[in-house]
């Protein structure tokens, strides 16, 4: 599988016939769909994110805002490489960009978008990206892959009923980790530790940050506090 040569294109670049002139018209019509599920679901606020208080995710607004969210189609079923390789591909373009980081973070990211990839192998094929390139990615190079497809059974953070992670689609996102992520590892040991080694001192500050928010000084069952 050879990446493409066409350049990746911003949410509003895909409606400029001039940018997209090469790309197939199957494969603009399945970034179109992305980009608007992207515009209408993922960068809006929803009903069942009631005390969430935000979007449906709270970074890709900035990545939007900032011009810092990129598309790109690619496709497994011509032979000559795995997914695998090809993400590892985007990993590497991600961190050779020229960084746009503002206040400790950067807001990078690339949507790989998969037009002919049936939803029902979506999971086997992205699974095996993350087997081999999740956590070495992360501790390495502090990047992180996020899988999207129809049947993604992924829950949101805030509500456990919620599955945000359902594209018209398949994608796979690449972007740069940020100390807010806790909330994702927090219920896996593994990545929990991963999280706190990669962030240090500001991960005890985001935890600190967030305990404050919340009555733990009280004691069990009775409103008070402690006295020691």
């Amino acid at each position: 599988m050879s990446t493409q040569t066409v350049d990746l294109f911003l949410l509003e670049e895909l409606e400029d016939t001039g940018r997209t002139s090469a790309v197939p018209a199957g494969d603009l019509t399945a970034l179109g769909a992305v980009a608007e599920w992207i515009r209408s679901y993922v960068l809006q606020p929803h009903e069942e994110l009631v005390g969430h208080g935000g979007t449906v995710c709270p970074f890709l607004p900035v990545s939007v805002e900032r011009g810092r969210l990129w598309l790109v189609s690619e496709h497994v079923a011509d032979g000559g490489g795995s997914v695998v390789e090809l993400m590892s591909g985007y990993k590497r373009r991600l961190l050779e960009a020229e960084r746009s980081e503002e206040d400790g973070v950067n807001y990078d990211v690339i949507v790989v978008v998969f037009p002919d990839l049936p939803a029902e192998r979506a999971k086997g094929v992205f699974d095996e990206v993350a087997e081999q390139l999740a956590v070495p990615s992360y501790v390495e190079d502090g990047v992180l892959f996020g899988p999207y497809y129809q049947g993604n059974q992924a829950t949101a953070i805030y509500n456990s009923s919620f599955r945000p992670f359902e594209s018209p689609v398949p994608f796979l996102f690449v972007r740069h980790g940020v100390v807010d992520d806790w909330k994702f590892f927090l219920d896996d040991d593994e990545w929990l530790g991963l999280w706190g080694g990669r962030h240090g001192e500001a991960a005890v500050r985001a935890l600190a940050a967030e305990l404050r928010r919340l009555p733990w000084r009280a004691a069990p069952g009775s409103g008070q506090g402690r006295s020691s």
